[in-house]
C-alpha cells in the first residue's frame, strides 16, 4: 500500500533473530493497521536477518522483506531541526548580522551552490571582528569585494569596476592637509575623505587604491579622469566620515572569519544517544545537520534534545526487552500483539496489549482482521498461513490449538495452497542448513531469558532431515562451548528438532546445566552434553516451562 510521507510513521516489528511468524505477522499487522487507521503510516520492519525458511515464504508469495531496523532510539531527524537557510560565504559581515537578527539565530551556515556546508559564522565571531580587530589592513587581507563595500556604505561607484576586490593596502582617514597626508598614504591604500579637492587630488597622486568621498560630495571631472589614469577606484557615500570608519570593517566577507575546519556536524540518521555526549562536551550553541548526500539541511541545539519526538512502535510475537530492537525503552510503545508468556518489558504509559494462548501470533492477527471486517488479500493470507504452519510445525507442536489449525486452513483456501504440501516445501527449504555457519545456525532462531538472575540462551533449528541434524550437532558442540564463555551466559541450550520424528536433541552447556536437564527431562537419553528428548518440539511450551519449573524451586 502506498505510504503518505506527510503522516507520522509507526514501526511494526517482531523480535531479534526473527522467525517466519515474526516477519509475516509484522507484514500482516502493518497492512491491517493501514486499512483501519488513516492517521499514521504503519511500516513492517524486521529486527534481524531473514532465515532460509522465511525467505522461501516471502518469495513464494511475492512479498518483499521488511525494512531492517536494529535500533529504535530517537534520531536527529526526530528532533526539531531549525531550517536556517544556507548563505553564501561572500556576504558581508553586516549582511550576516542583519540576517541573524531577522532569523533570530546565533549561528549562520555558509553553503555552496550545491548545498554543501562550507563553514559557520556565529554572533561571537562577528563581535570579535568588530571589537578585537585593530589592523588597518584587515579589509584588504580579507579580500573584500567592492560590491560588499558599496552595499555596506550605501555608496555609488564613480570610477572603477564593481567586480573588483580590495586586496592591497590599509584603510586611512584623510583628516590632515595634503602635506601631512603624503607622509602616511601609501600606494593601494583606501582613503576616506570629504569634499576637499586638494585631499582627493593628493590621494589619487599617491596612487591610492580607492578613495571614499563622504557626505555625497561631488567628485570633479578632473579627479575622475586622474583616478582612471592612476587606477584608483572612486566611491561616493552619503554617510559621514565617522560612520564610514565604523562600517568599513563590516563590509568584509564572512568567509574571512568563518569556522571551516573540524566542524562538528551530524546526519539526520544519527542517533540522539550517540550525539548527546558530543553536544554536552562542546559548548557550541548550534550544530549543523546534513542529509545522506552530505547537504546541509538545518541546525540543532542542546535545547532540541529536550523536545525530541520518540519513534512510535508496535511489537508483534514477543514482549521481552532482551528480544526487542535496541533502545526500545526510548521509543513510544503503542501496542503489543503476542502469544508468549509475559516478559520483562515495562512501559511508562498504558498500551494496547493483546496476548492469547494460541500457537502463533498470526492466528491472533487473522482474528483481528475478522473483528475489523477487513478482507484478507491472497498474499497476506498466504503469509499468515505460513506463519501458523511454521510456528505449530504443521499442527504437531503442543503449542498448537484448534483455533490455530482452523485459522490456517481458512487462510490456505484464500491463498490457494494446500497446508501439508506447502508446509513440506517450506520445511525442506528451511532445512537446507549445511551451508550456514555455526553462528548463523545458533542465531537463526535464538532467544535469551533471565531466570533468578541467571542469563540463559536458547537457540533452535528444525529440519526434516535426521542425517543433517546429526552432522550439525558435531559442528555446533565446540562452537557452543566458546559462545557460552564469550557471551556472558550462565547456561546455553541448543535444540536440534526433527519435525518428522517430533523429537529434539538438546545440547546444553554451563555449570549445572546437565543437572538441570536431567531434572527437567527425566526421560531424556543423555549422551555427553546432549539430551535426546522424544515428543518435544516446542521451546515455548516444553523447554522453557520445564527449565523454569526446576530453577524456581526453593532448593535450587
Amino acid at each position: 500500500m502506498p505510504q503518505n510521507k506527510n503522516k507520522p510513521t509507526v514501526i511494526v516489528v517482531g523480535h531479534k533473530n526473527p522467525d517466519t511468524d515474526s516477519i509475516c505477522s509484522a507484514i500482516a499487522y502493518a497492512y491491517l493497521k493501514n486499512r483501519i487507521d488513516p492517521d499514521y503510516n504503519y511500516v513492517a520492519c524486521r529486527a534481524g536477518t531473514v532465515n532460509t525458511e522465511t525467505g522461501f515464504v516471502l518469495n513464494y508469495f511475492n512479498a518483499g522483506a521488511p525494512v531492517y531496523i536494529d535500533n529504535i532510539g530517537t534520531r536527529v531527524k526526530d528532533m526539531e531541526i531549525r531550517e536556517v537557510p544556507g548563505t553564501d560565504k561572500g556576504i558581508s559581515v553586516k549582511e550576516a548580522y542583519t540576517l541573524m537578527k531577522e532569523l533570530n539565530v546565533f549561528t549562520l551556515p555558509l553553503t555552496d551552490d550545491d548545498g554543501k556546508l562550507e563553514g559557520l559564522i556565529t554572533i561571537n565571531d562577528i563581535a570579535k571582528s568588530y571589537m578585537e580587530e585593530y589592523d588597518s589592513a584587515i579589509v584588504s587581507r580579507a579580500k573584500t569585494p567592492y560590491r560588499n563595500i558599496l552595499k555596506t556604505l550605501e555608496a555609488q561607484m564613480v570610477v572603477g569596476d564593481e567586480d573588483d576586490v580590495f586586496d592591497k593596502g590599509k584603510v586611512v582617514i584623510a583628516a590632515a592637509n595634503p602635506d601631512v597626508m603624503e607622509q602616511y598614504i601609501d600606494r593601494h591604500d583606501m582613503v576616506i575623505l570629504g569634499n576637499r579637492y586638494e585631499g582627493q587630488l593628493c590621494a589619487v597622486e599617491m596612487d591610492a587604491g580607492c578613495i571614499v568621498v563622504c557626505l555625497g560630495a561631488p567628485v570633479s571631472r578632473t579627479i575622475q579622469l586622474m583616478a582612471k589614469e592612476h587606477g584608483t577606484t572612486v566611491l561616493v557615500t552619503p554617510l559621514d566620515t565617522y560612520t564610514v570608519a565604523r562600517l568599513i570593517n563590516q563590509s568584509m566577507p564572512v568567509e574571512f572569519f568563518m569556522k571551516k575546519d573540524n566542524l562538528i556536524t551530524f546526519r539526520k540518521t544519527d542517533y540522539t544517544e550517540d550525539i548527546r555526549e558530543y553536544m554536552s562536551k562542546l559548548r557550541f550553541r548550534d550544530f549543523p545537520v546534513k542529509d545522506k548526500q552530505g547537504r546541509y539541511v538545518g541546525m540543532i541545539s542542546r535545547r532540541n534534545l529536550l523536545g525530541v519526538r520518540k519513534r512510535r512502535i508496535i511489537l508483534v510475537d514477543h514482549n521481552e526487552a532482551d528480544q526487542a530492537v535496541d533502545h526500545i525503552e526510548d521509543s513510544q510503545l503503542l501496542e503489543i500483539i503476542d502469544h508468549h508468556r509475559l516478559g520483562s518489558l515495562e512501559t511508562i504509559n498504558p498500551v494496547y496489549f493483546r496476548n492469547q494462548p494460541v500457537g502463533c501470533t498470526a492466528t491472533i492477527i487473522c482474528q483481528m482482521f475478522r473483528e475489523k471486517q477487513v478482507d484478507i488479500p491472497q498474499q497476506i493470507a498466504g503469509l499468515m498461513c505460513a506463519a501458523i504452519l511454521s510456528d505449530t510445525l504443521m499442527f504437531r507442536s503442543p503449542t498448537c490449538t484448534p483455533r490455530d489449525e482452523e485459522t490456517a486452513r481458512e487462510l490456505a483456501m484464500i491463498a490457494g495452497i494446500d497446508c501439508r504440501d506447502f508446509a513440506m516445501q517450506m520445511f525442506s527449504a528451511g532445512s537446507d542448513l549445511s551451508s550456514k555457519s555455526e553462528e548463523e545456525l545458533l542465531y537463526q532462531d535464538y532467544k535469551k531469558f533471565e531466570f533468578k538472575d541467571m542469563k540463559i540462551g536458547i537457540g533452535q533449528i528444525t529440519s526434516v532431515n535426521a542425517q543433517e541434524l546429526g552432522a550439525i550437532r558435531e559442528r555446533m558442540e565446540p562452537f557452543l562451548r566458546r559462545t557460552m564463555e564469550t557471551k556472558g551466559l550462565d547456561m546455553l541450550f541448543f535444540m536440534l528438532t526433527d519435525i518428522i520424528e517430533e523429537s529434539t536433541q538438546l545440547l546444553f552447556y554451563g555449570e549445572k546445566a546437565g543437572e538441570l536437564v536431567k531434572e527437567a527431562f527425566p526421560d531424556a537419553v543423555i549422551d555427553g552434553c546432549c539430551a535426546k528428548v522424544t515428543n518435544m518440539v516446542s521451546r515455548k511450551k516444553q523447554v522453557v516451562p520445564a527449565l523454569m519449573a526446576v530453577i524456581n524451586r526453593p532448593d535450587v
